[in-house]
């Protein structure tokens, strides 16, 4: 019954996101964004040592870019180019193959560090490695926060 229960409400929940996504895309990628920053901020505290190692912290926060790189890609419509704050250039329509390319590119990094880390140096390896894959859609497809 309980295991019914919580399987309902995820249901709920991801419909719900979906929801969000299809009316309000600029508030999903924000949404999504602000959740690989927060991990991305547990695994910077991990590899400067200002934050124990911890594996199932490290594979969350592999498992966060994993799932943003599989969303991102779809909550840039049209229809959002303009309005909500975006911080999205027109170079993400205009260049929507390479865009699309950078994020598989991120996910895969994401996904082979997620299933091979076992340790401190292993993390800061991977860590370093995949989150260099931000720098590449920032620099040509976000604008810089004045």
């Amino acid at each position: 019954m309980i295991s019914r229960t919580v399987l309902a409400v995820a249901v709920v929940a991801s419909c719900t996101a979906a929801v969000v996504a299809q009316t309000d895309p600029i508030k999903a990628r924000q949404s999504v964004m602000k959740g690989v920053g927060d991990q991305a901020k547990i695994g910077a505290g991990m590899a400067k040592g200002e934050a124990p190692f911890d594996l199932a912290k490290a594979q969350k926060i592999f498992a966060t870019f994993v799932d943003a790189a599989e969303k991102m890609p779809t909550l840039f419509p049209d229809t959002s180019k303009t309005g909500g704050e975006t911080a999205a250039l027109p170079a993400v329509w205009e260049k929507m193959d390479d865009f699309k390319a950078k994020f598989a590119k991120f996910g895969t990094d994401a996904k082979a560090a997620e299933t091979s880390i076992k340790d401190l140096d292993g993390f800061k390896a991977a860590f370093t490695g995949v989150t260099k894959n931000c720098g590449g859609c920032h620099e040509t497809y976000r604008a810089k926060k004045s």
